[in-house]
């Protein structure tokens, strides 16, 4: 092997330790671990989608924390990811919702298909959430009953709030007749939204 090539090889496995090293004290130095390893792991995927994300988010009035939030929960960022109920993409937008959506805005035609492009998905999941957030926006946490609707839908939202009354709190404690798992959904959301704030990489396209 000659000097120069023998140089070059070093200085790759210099390189490639460096960059094992700082990945590691990254996922050492993390709040959530697991996520950053698996962050890591997915080759720049669970940031793939922040400007879209931001945009779809300012057009509804949704804090862009808490929609990237949701993407993580329903489908880990993985726009083509299709539902056991015919959910499709990033929001996991169902047919109902969709049509909810067509009607609203007077699109003609929505295919579902359509929902797997990140941008129709992102658009019509972020106006679902921000009319669930308009919606409960005199309740003590317009934010938990639009998740408890997005996750478990209005009716049966509705039926538990006209036993508990309009009383997130209640809910994220542990009480009122809020499903277990919407309970462990809503949760999840709001504090992977609180871990994704506090990041050190929450920059660009979420900061103004």
């Amino acid at each position: 092997m000659g000097v120069r090539r023998a140089k070059r090889v070093a200085m790759g496995l210099g390189l490639a330790a460096l960059v094992a090293v700082s990945g590691a004290w990254f996922w050492l130095a993390s709040d959530d671990p697991v996520y950053r390893a698996k962050e890591l792991a997915a080759f720049g995927r669970y940031g793939r989608f922040d400007v879209a994300i931001a945009e779809a988010a300012a057009r509804h009035g949704l804090d862009p924390f808490l929609v990237k939030a949701v993407v993580w929960r329903e489908s880990r960022f993985h726009a083509e990811k299709q539902g056991a109920h015919r959910e499709r993409g990033l929001m996991q937008v169902g047919e109902a919702a969709a049509q909810d959506w067509r009607e609203a805005v007077r699109v003609p035609i929505l295919q579902g298909a359509d929902l797997l492009d990140p941008h129709t998905n992102l658009e019509v999941g972020c106006w679902y959430l921000g009319r669930a957030m308009r919606r409960w926006a005199g309740s003590d946490s317009p934010e938990v009953f639009a998740l408890a609707e997005y996750n478990a839908g209005l009716r049966r939202v509705r039926e538990w709030v006209a036993r508990d009354g309009e009383q997130g709190a209640v809910w994220l404690a542990g009480g009122g007749s809020i499903h277990p798992p919407t309970r462990e959904y809503l949760v999840s959301i709001l504090e992977r939204r609180e871990f994704l704030r506090g990041s050190e990489d929450a920059v660009g396209a979420f900061r103004t």
